[in-house]
């Protein structure tokens, strides 16, 4: 090769480098604006209240990362301190809002149970409760500390269970009220028979 092709020889290299790139990136960029939920709950398979079940403990490690992190940089004490905790503060308020959409999908996709409803709120406001007590509690041991931001995990699971048992077996209690409300006509029968009487 002519010391003069070297560089053209190079340069041809890194054109057809940035051609391969660019397309893979274009590809990534849109996978994430047209399905989001591949990053927020990745195992999901597309139902809504599966996916919201699998984001919550997802997201919650995505967060307790960024936190240990922190404190590996900090230590306990310090990584509370100042701006120290603004990486784990952000991610919070970034998958407070990440999780929104799939929050609200899963209660509209269980409307009509309201065992699931009413235990989907309840994990979603203890998740958010989760992610605040992220945070070193002053005199905890690191090991209390591991023990106590692992914690939240089997409650996550326990409460999934909760839904997908509501879901899979409405509950005795809706059904008996549903039973119990008289069916229109059965209600203007019963009237009629009470007024000839």
């Amino acid at each position: 090769m002519t010391p003069f092709s070297r560089p053209l020889f190079r340069a041809g290299i890194a054109a057809l480098a940035a051609l391969a790139v660019v397309p893979g990136s274009a590809v990534a960029a849109n996978d994430f604006d047209q399905k989001p939920e591949i990053y927020i709950c990745p195992n999901a398979g597309g139902a809504a209240i599966d996916c919201f079940l699998e984001a919550v403990s997802h997201l919650y490690t995505m967060c307790r990362q960024v936190k240990s992190i922190e404190i590996i940089e900090y230590g306990h004490a310090e990584a509370e301190k100042g701006v120290n905790a603004a990486k784990s503060e952000y991610c919070i308020d970034k998958h407070k809002a990440s999780i929104k959409r799939h929050y609200l999908a899963a209660l509209n996709a269980a409307t009509k149970n309201r065992a699931a409803v009413e235990t989907l709120r309840a994990l979603h406001d203890y998740w958010q409760k989760s992610l605040v007590e992220l945070k070193w509690h002053p005199g905890e041991s690191d090991a209390e500390y591991q023990a106590r931001v692992a914690k939240p995990y089997d409650i996550f699971r326990e409460r999934a269970d909760v839904v997908r048992t509501s879901l899979a077996n409405p509950s005795s209690s809706a059904a008996a009220k549903s039973a119990a409300k008289p069916k229109p006509a059965a209600a203007k029968a019963a009237a009629a028979t009470k007024q000839a009487n």
